[in-house]
């Protein structure tokens, strides 16, 4: 039977989506047709925003940040607004999971798992509220005497420039967007072209919570010409972007002229060291597969798709990760029996099929998978769990990000060897550690170069910091950190007399 998700299309009754700018949604001359990864079928299209779209959008912002309430609000007045908006989304939660498995094929199933979970966007902006009326200055004596006072205060950065991924929408959209607007920020917002509807109900939602017209904007469209123009725009003052390390040097690139600052979330290779005394071998496999499988079908930037493993253990790994391999369904993303996304484009299908074959011309032992998937699944870009084994660290299987549901394994002899190999890397993002030993478990987090290490297991939560050394990218989203991020710090030098001279 051939699948198709049209039935779920007109359930949720999905509308062709349209630009928000300055509190006003409206066409644009072009639009985007997106088709389903799971069955390539047309689901339905938005607007392409153009050069001028894009800069009536900042404009908007800009007049929104300069003469509007937001930046000046009371701390109660935007804690309100971003909590009564975290309830909204709850109350949409089925209404948005649908959008998205309609946008990018992830099925409902893993509508709970945080990269693709409704409720913890909602939590991530309760968070950032509680922020609002914490987060201050400092008052600082003289220190080389004097009469004075010296006075520090965080205000919002200005314009922000929110440019998603089409892979988890929904948290990435509260990371960037939750601190931007309690920080006082004005925001312009791109989804990825293969994630808009979703983004677009959640920015509706987000007028219906009381924000004042023209704190958020909403620009559609792919990178060239809408993501182009945001980027490069001279009225934007921060650019905060998650994707490719080619578009993130871009941005760097582009943002040089008129020094915006940028947070960056660039993608990674991320290892899990698999030691031979590890609590249970068999669940540090299921962990590892499970995140280069399960959901996203290793379309997550912070899976473990690269495991160091023990030797004396890596044949007991194969085999649970190779159980679990087999037990992944694909089809309908509405379908709670489905398990697994497809790849999202046809581009990405070839981009994964490619780095297989080069991983079997390199030598690595392909244990399972390797293929495409077939009969009804033939019209969408579906690729069988793969496992690599004895594979060595300088195969392009174990260094470059694949994206796809691939899980290359490298056996290891000892501690030093392993470190090494999992530093051996441009990425720096995350990192598994599977151990019994205390002493060990931080002896290596330590020495890995990365920004987040899970020992025994890995989880992100929204008041923990999460980034990347090296080439994963610039700055982190989450907690305190990530609230001052979209802040400048000023201070102000007080004299101590009864005059102000």
């Amino acid at each position: 039977m051939t699948l198709t998700v049209q039935p779920h299309r007109e359930t949720l009754g999905l509308k062709d989506g349209r630009l928000l700018i300055g509190g006003e949604f409206r066409e644009s001359d072009e639009t985007w047709t997106h088709h389903h990864p799971a069955t390539g079928e047309e689901i339905g299209s938005f607007a392409v925003a153009s050069e001028k779209d894009v800069d009536a959008a900042v404009r908007a912002a800009r007049k929104a940040f300069d003469e509007g309430t937001w930046p000046r609000s009371k701390a109660g007045e935007r804690i309100k607004v971003l909590r009564r908006y975290g309830d909204l989304l709850r109350e949409h939660a089925d209404e948005l999971k649908g959008l998205q498995a309609l946008d990018n094929g992830v099925p409902l199933t893993f509508g709970q798992i945080y990269a693709t979970s409704v409720g913890i966007a909602a939590d991530i902006f309760d968070h950032h509220a509680g922020w609002i009326d914490k987060v201050g200055g400092q008052t600082l004596p003289p220190y080389q005497g004097g009469d004075h006072l010296a006075m520090t205060f965080r205000e919002p950065v200005g314009v922000v420039a929110a440019i998603l991924p089409w892979n988890a929408p929904f948290v990435l959209f509260a990371q960037k967007l939750a601190p931007a607007l309690a920080a006082g920020c004005t925001v312009v917002v791109k989804p990825s072209e293969y994630a808009s509807f979703c983004v677009i109900r959640m920015v509706e939602l987000l007028i219906e919570a009381g924000l004042p017209e023209g704190v958020v904007n909403l620009v559609t469209g792919p990178g060239n010409p809408t993501g182009e123009a945001l980027i490069t725009h001279p009225g934007v003052d921060k650019i905060s972007f998650t994707g490719s390390r080619a578009v993130g040097r871009r941005i760097v690139e582009a943002s040089a002229g008129t020094m915006k600052r940028v947070s960056l979330e660039l993608g990674g290779k991320s290892p899990a060291i698999v030691f031979a005394d590890a609590p249970n071998v068999g669940l540090a496999a299921m962990t590892c597969m499970g995140m280069v499988t399960m959901g996203l079908s290793g379309q997550a930037c912070v899976a473990h798709t690269r495991a160091l493993v023990a030797r004396d253990v890596q044949e007991e790994f194969v085999a649970t990760a190779s159980m679990l391999a087999g037990a992944v369904t694909f089809g309908d993303p509405f379908d709670p029996a489905v398990l697994a996304s497809p790849l999202i484009n046809g581009k990405q299908l070839e981009r994964v099929l490619g780095y297989i074959e080069r991983g079997q011309e390199d030598g690595a032992r392909l244990v399972t998978g390797g293929t495409r998937l077939e009969g009804d699944l033939a019209a969408g870009n579906f690729v069988a769990p793969t496992i690599f084994a004895d594979a060595s660290n300088d195969m392009a299987i174990a260094r470059e990000e694949i994206f796809g549901p691939v899980l290359t394994v490298v056996p290891f002899d000892d501690e030093e060897e392993a470190i090494r190999m999992a530093n051996d890397t441009e990425y720096g993002l995350g990192a598994g550690v599977y151990t019994n030993d205390v002493r060990r478990a931080f002896r290596v987090s330590k020495r890995l170069r990365v920004g987040m290490v899970g020992i025994n297991g890995f989880q992100l939560e929204p008041h923990v910091p999460f980034g990347g050394f090296k080439q994963s990218g610039l700055g982190r989203e989450g907690g305190q950190s990530a609230y001052e991020a979209y802040t400048e710090l000023k201070t102000v030098m007080m004299p101590l007399t009864d005059e102000l001279m």
